[in-house]
């Protein structure tokens, strides 16, 4: 994981970006909105931090003991109303060996989590390939991904190996048969808000990282397939009954370590109004996709990103958003329909305006906070001045 030692810079002039939210602790991974308020997840602590009111909240609204290492700890978080889901990594005590990986669901109540209730039971848990990722879609359904924990059955297109809940999507609530097979590891779900069609991004190995479209019934290939297939992986890939495969929308032929992935607003963001937003972790990148016309796939201006593939030597400056986030953990459209960029290392949430918006004006020259200083001190001054000039005039008439 590489760190970010500056300040993200914008590719695209027509935005910038603020500091929304620092110092936040332990190496935040995912965040959710819950009315005005916003939840944030510490991989490291296993704590709920609150942002409300402009301010990062001393307190946690939720403790769990949670084991850190490798790709543990508090990992996924999306909210149906007021009821929040969770999924992490759970030991008897912080840092303790793990017991498995849960979800459990929690009732919002303004000031804290409250009402644990187990919701999924994963026991296949090691240091690498759990995903976290989790998702709400417009019916209030909830998704998980996790990613293969090591493990090699027929849920990785291998002709053996009872299925044992990994390399899949989950929806967890109401529960369902497995929505999707064949993953290798994910820390990326969204919800197209205008279809309603599920997609994820994928990690490779040393090759093929990818993003996807995700119908029921999706098998993405691991470990038969990684990125766009061949003639010869298809014939090899053994099969699981309901389940079919197709290619990425997208492959990155050398590693990025995709993250976060999230839908500009149908309301628009700037002139991006049709565009797929997704993070990395290697290189501190945003990516920006153009949807086509029936949104599912895309469209690119470069002839060498038309195979819809970034090989090694293509120029990547048509989708390179933003750079320079560090390790990126999520990216999230904001019920304002901004871009909400989560930095694992910086341990910083960044937020991406229109440049022109009122939002980017804004709160780029003075934070809120500040901005209700300022406006009590120009309101101060009007007062004085006016008091004075009472006087003076008061003074003249009777002398």
């Amino acid at each position: 994981m590489i760190p970010s030692y500056a300040e993200p810079v914008m590719n695209d002039t027509g935005f910038v970006i603020q500091n929304y939210i620092t110092g936040i602790c332990c190496s935040p991974t995912t965040m959710a909105f819950e009315g005005n308020d916003i939840l944030i997840l510490s991989k490291v602590s296993g704590q709920v931090h609150l942002f409300r009111n402009w301010v990062l909240q001393d307190k946690p609204v939720l403790q769990e003991n949670v084991t850190s290492s490798g790709e543990q700890g508090m990992l996924g978080i999306t909210t149906v109303g007021t009821k929040v889901y969770l999924y992490f990594t759970e030991s008897s005590k912080m840092g303790g060996p793990p017991l498995g990986k849960r979800v459990y669901s929690y009732d919002w109540n303004g000031e804290h989590l409250v009402n644990k209730t187990l919701v999924k039971d994963l026991p296949q848990t090691r240091l690498y390939h759990n995903g976290g990722a989790m998702v709400t879609d417009k019916n209030g359904s909830v998704y998980l991904v996790v990613g293969d924990a090591g493990r090699f059955g027929k849920l990785q297109n291998k002709p053996t190996g009872e299925p044992d809940d990994t390399s899949v999507i989950f929806r967890i609530a109401p529960p369902g048969p497995y929505y999707a097979i064949g993953i290798r590891n994910s820390f990326g779900l969204a919800v197209d808000p205008v279809t309603g069609k599920l997609w994820d991004t994928e990690n490779g190995p040393d090759f093929g990282d990818e993003v996807n479209i995700v119908p029921p019934g999706f098998n993405s290939g691991w470990a038969a397939i990684m990125g766009p297939a061949n003639k010869t992986q298809l014939a090899d890939l053994p099969g699981y009954p309901g389940y079919t495969y197709h290619d990425p929308q997208f492959t990155w032929q050398k590693p990025v370590a995709p993250t976060g992935i999230a839908f500009s607003s149908p309301q628009g963001f700037g002139k991006h109004k049709d565009s797929v937003f997704v993070g990395d972790c290697n290189n501190g990148n945003v990516y920006r996709f153009q949807l086509n016309q029936n949104r599912d796939g895309f469209v690119f201006n470069s002839p060498q990103l038309a195979d819809k593939q970034a090989n090694i030597g293509d120029s990547m400056s048509e989708i390179v958003f933003a750079t320079g986030f560090g390790c990126i953990s999520d990216v999230v459209t904001g019920p304002d329909g901004l871009l909400y960029v989560t930095s694992l290392t910086d341990g910083t949430i960044y937020r991406i305006v229109p440049q022109y918006s009122p939002e980017g004006i804004e709160t780029t020259i003075i934070s809120p906070p500040i901005i209700y200083i300022v406006l009590a001190a120009i309101f101060v001054a009007i007062i004085t001045t006016y008091v004075i000039r009472r006087k003076k005039s008061s003074k003249k008439i009777n002398p």
